[in-house]
């Protein structure tokens, strides 16, 4: 009984979810990119896609040179989104799942009782399977699943067998069943961290996992290597409380809006957002901290501003147009990114009223534009200086945290939606017209 996690991974999850939605993409290499442009990258790959070298990062004209009959297409967050609750309910009528997924993509669940004897811990991963197929229609999104000691081990088992896998560790197969890995395939070792555990001798995992605790708290600076010592011989671990210490939004800017005052504008709208998240999360910032890349220089703008923590957004402007009056950017210059970050941030009940002046009017008209955006969409409501980049910075997908659609989502998106079905219908259409075999329908 040293089982204690499942742990489940959705399978190339953005690209599936395209290929669930339609049923044409289904077999073939796609690619997910933010915006349909040559110049820019896929963010998601399909299976297929994957296998014939294209992957996360790689580059619009690399895809196509290595896939050339890769289908991209664009991003759609808030569907990703939607399919994730979909697939969450579906694993939660087999086993329920105590802690919110860190990521979209994965979540783990803590086995108890009998559910730690592998047979029944094996049984409980195929039901799942089995349910995800009843809730997609035995459609394109499928999942890999580890079961192990501890939650790392179970999320390293979910890539030793993909697409749609099952794998089970045990205590009794450490360290052994670890030794056909990199050390970059173990969660938590970056390029950095490779280099300094082959700078301490280590370049293998079962050199890693022979190495004494006190090497390992070397290899890492601290506390962090005595827990990978722990992790890699199965031992449970608490989960580490976290606190946030930063809300943020960062977005490359399209070539339309690469000037100052269209820098300016995204910044503005990344501030609103950044804004908004800070009050869902009942917090106060105290910081901000302004960064811009320009295109063709290593030059950059980095800018910090610190005050009276506050959540409101008419507040939080006013100390970001302090920034870029005091930081102008040249006439000619032509910015490539902007990111703002709201630092210092604490308890919204820990905070104190300024001495003057009223925040009642603040807080209210706060209240009304979250309620008004979070029901109508994003930009229903919207301060004058982001109107130049309405269209810029959309949802996105971050890895440590599940967006809230009716918080991030852009009131035109269910305009889009409308327009994609309608395109879809038309195309149909012209398949009939012209004879040919009728589009599958979406699943």
């Amino acid at each position: 009984m040293t089982l204690r996690c499942l742990f489940v991974d959705f399978n190339s999850y953005f690209a599936s979810v395209e290929q669930q939605e339609n049923p044409a993409l289904r077999g073939r290499p796609v690619g997910v990119v933010p915006v349909l442009a040559e110049g820019g990258c896929c963010i998601a790959a399909s299976v297929e896609a994957k296998r014939r070298g294209v992957g996360t990062g790689t580059l619009v004209r690399d895809a196509r040179r290595l896939c050339p009959d890769i289908a991209l297409v664009p991003a759609r967050p808030s569907l990703y989104v939607a399919w994730h609750h979909r697939l969450l309910e579906a694993i939660e009528r087999v086993i329920p799942y105590e802690r919110p997924p860190r990521s979209i993509d994965e979540v783990a669940c803590e086995l108890t009782g009998s559910q730690r004897h592998r047979a029944r811990a094996e049984a409980l991963a195929h039901a799942i399977k089995a349910e995800i197929r009843r809730e997609t229609g035995d459609g394109a999104i499928r999942c890999s699943i580890g079961i192990a000691p501890n939650e790392w081990l179970a999320k390293t088992a979910t890539d030793m067998r993909k697409p749609d896998g099952l794998v089970v560790i045990e205590a009794a197969d450490l360290p052994q069943a670890l030794h056909g890995l990199a050390l970059r395939d173990l969660c938590g070792i970056g390029a950095a961290m490779e280099a300094r555990l082959h700078a301490l001798g280590i370049r293998s995992v079962a050199q890693l996992a022979a190495a004494d605790k006190l090497v390992l708290r070397r290899a890492w600076g601290g506390i962090e290597g005595e827990r990978m010592w722990a992790l890699l011989r199965g031992e449970w671990l608490p989960p580490r409380a976290s606190e946030r210490g930063s809300v943020g939004h960062s977005h490359v800017l399209p070539p339309e809006l690469r000037t100052p005052p269209g820098a300016q504008a995204v910044a503005k709208k990344l501030l609103v957002k950044t804004a908004q998240r800070l009050r869902g999360y009942g917090l106060l910032a105290g910081a901000l901290a302004l960064r811009m890349r320009l295109l063709g220089t290593e030059a950059r703008v980095e800018a910090d501003l610190v005050f009276d923590p506050t959540d409101d957004s008419r507040a939080l402007l006013h100390h970001l147009l302090r920034l870029l009056e005091a930081h102008p950017l040249p006439r000619r210059a032509r910015p490539l990114s902007v990111s703002v970050t709201l630092h210092r941030v604490i308890e919204r009940a820990h905070g104190s009223r300024p001495l003057f002046g009223d925040e009642r009017a603040s807080d209210a008209l706060n209240a009304v534009l979250d309620r008004i955006n979070r029901r109508y969409g994003h930009n229903t409501l919207y301060f004058g200086g982001m109107h130049a980049a309405l269209d810029a910075a959309p949802m996105r997908i971050p890895f440590n945290r599940i967006p809230d659609v009716g918080t991030e989502q852009d009131a035109d998106h269910e305009l889009w939606l409308k327009r994609i079905n309608q395109a879809k219908v038309l195309a149909e259409g012209e398949h009939r017209r012209r004879g040919d075999a009728k589009l599958p329908r979406s699943g």
